[in-house]
């Protein structure tokens, strides 16, 4: 299902997180809940894993995670303040202290000249301890691959905050 090293680093998440104390929750667009999928594949991923938002709807987006919609409707779901917001909307509606959001544009249709296919924006948040994030590019043909590509650049990200 995933590969070796999406399972590796959501092992090494999961036994981080386990000495650290800390709970994961994830809020996910456009991979669907891939995120929260690898790190439950790893046992023992309920002493860490808290719970997972799949907010693939912008309506998702606003009612579980209490992102703007006039936020959305400016920027675009594919947007930095979106992800800061399904980042720090995840954390508010849980009772974790780590999150990860992941939105993109996955295709094979959807982009844009500005916010092509493969774009994707990964944020981070950590009680106490503020967001991060990043945006990548992944210039890869298939739906799949970008989905997988974004699902290890997340538990990258989230490997990160966890330390």
């Amino acid at each position: 299902m995933f590969s070796l090293e999406i399972v590796t680093l959501a092992r090494l998440l999961v036994d981080e997180a386990r000495e650290r104390s800390l709970r994961i929750v994830t809020a996910e667009s456009c991979t669907g809940g891939l995120v929260a999928g690898a790190i439950c594949m790893v046992p023992g991923a309920s002493d860490v894993f808290e719970r997972g938002f799949v907010t693939y709807s912008n309506r998702a987006k606003q009612e579980l995670l209490g992102v703007p919609g006039d936020l959305i409707a400016d920027l675009g779901a594919v947007s930095e303040p979106v992800a800061r917001m399904m980042a720090e909307g995840a954390l508010e509606n849980s009772n974790a202290h780590v999150s990860v959001a992941v939105t993109g544009i996955a295709g094979p249709g959807g982009g844009t000249p500005m916010k092509p296919v493969g774009t994707v924006h990964i944020a981070t948040a950590r009680t106490n301890h503020g967001l991060m994030h990043k945006q990548e590019f992944f210039e890869i043909e298939d739906r799949e691959g970008i989905q997988l590509a974004a699902v290890q650049s997340a538990l990258e990200m989230l490997r990160e905050r966890v330390a």
